[in-house]
């Protein structure tokens, strides 16, 4: 037994030592927020809506000089994003479910300040949003910032009136099966409907409806369909057809203004290239180029990416430069967007997941990103 004894003190001892020689305690760590650098033109939204987890979408700000990541915002199922006009917010409208996949259903506006990436206030929302591939209009700010609209869908059409200062449903818009929500003006939005019209909504101050129209068509969706992706000019919106045709429409007036369509295709190439894509096109704005990845196929290939980017002069409606991708080892190309600033940079990215860098004046390659986002739908401007 003594030894038994004298062996449990010899075996203590060492470890009574090294207890008495360990180092003090760390200090405790105290999580801190950076804040962002001032905001540049070369930055870029990314929103990637994870296929193999679709409960757990995120947006990713990548800085197009640096090539590199600046953070992330995190969303849950079929997220709907959009910038406010001044840039200092993201709303990310979202659904979560109590249990992940299945369970109460909770559809909530999250409001993100741009400097820090951090949620300052949400807004609960009427579980009915439309839970839709990436559009600038599913969800969208006014044009002074003073509301927010949200497409809703059961799948009877309308939108919600939300006020973001105040974190509040002001009400709802009856659509009449027309959907969408493409802002105009200080008080109006207008949808799109199946008959190739646009409804336009006349709103109050205080998010009420005070007038409705309808538009002519200004397409046949039977014929030739439009992509909901528009692309914002000066004035309005380009809304490109699965064939190749541009409708250039003037929302600047109380009612839509239509110009005279006019094909991205030549005779020798109508009928075998198309453009397709997710966010099918991408409009320098002083510069008055548009950016549109083509590919060539046929009917029911309008999801397609491109195989090429195309680059076209808006005052003349001619193609100035065409830009394959593949021999820059990139594969198709499912979005695209430009900077706004006098030496302009091209984001392209691609169904395999990576961002590519272009110089929009030239097409010459800058970066690639290998795998930037696992399924990367929509990019947007700062």
């Amino acid at each position: 037994m003594r030894s038994a004894h004298l062996l449990c003190a010899a075996l203590s001892w060492p470890l009574l030592a090294a207890h008495a020689l360990a180092a003090p305690p760390l200090p405790p760590e105290h999580l801190t927020i950076e804040r962002l650098p001032p905001p540049s033109r070369h930055w870029v939204y990314v929103y990637d809506e994870v296929f193999d987890n679709e409960i757990d979408a995120r947006v990713y700000l990548y800085d197009g000089d640096s090539h590199r990541r600046l953070g992330q915002i995190s969303a849950g199922f079929y997220t709907s994003v959009s910038l406010s006009p001044d840039g200092a917010t993201t709303a990310v409208a979202a659904t979560y479910f109590a249990r992940g996949s299945h369970g109460a259903r909770t559809d909530v506006v999250e409001f993100t300040d741009n400097t820090t990436l951090t949620v300052t206030h949400e807004i609960v929302v009427p579980g009915k949003r439309a839970e839709a591939g990436p559009s600038l209009f599913n969800l969208a700010y006014s044009v002074d910032g003073h509301f927010l609209y949200a497409a809703y869908m059961t799948p009877a059409a309308s939108f919600g009136v939300l006020d973001p200062a105040a974190g509040t449903v002001l009400g709802e818009i009856d659509t009449a099966g027309c959907v969408l929500v493409i802002p105009s003006g200080r008080y109006r939005v207008s949808s799109l409907c199946e008959s190739g019209r646009l409804l336009t909504v006349t709103l109050d101050a205080q998010g009420r409806e005070l007038a409705r129209t309808m538009s002519d068509p200004f397409f046949n969706a039977d014929i030739d369909p439009v992509f909901v992706q528009g692309i914002p000019t000066n004035r309005g919106y380009l809304f490109l057809s699965f064939l190749g045709e541009v409708h250039d429409i003037d929302f600047s007036a109380e009612q839509p203004a239509f110009a005279a369509a006019w094909s991205l295709l030549g005779p020798a190439e109508k009928g075998h290239w198309r453009p397709g894509a997710y966010q099918v096109g991408a409009i320098h704005k002083e510069l008055g180029r548009l950016y549109v990845p083509m590919h060539e196929g046929g009917e029911g290939t309008h999801k397609d990416g491109g195989t090429e980017i195309w680059v076209y002069d808006l005052a003349t409606h001619r193609r100035l430069a065409r830009w394959p991708v593949k021999v820059q080892g990139l594969s198709r190309t499912i979005a695209v967007q430009v900077s706004q600033d006098p030496a302009p940079i091209l984001f392209a990215a691609t169904e395999s997941g990576d961002l590519a860098v272009f110089d929009a004046l030239t097409g010459r390659l800058r970066h690639i990103d290998k795998h930037a986002a696992q399924s990367p739908w929509m990019l947007l401007n700062p």
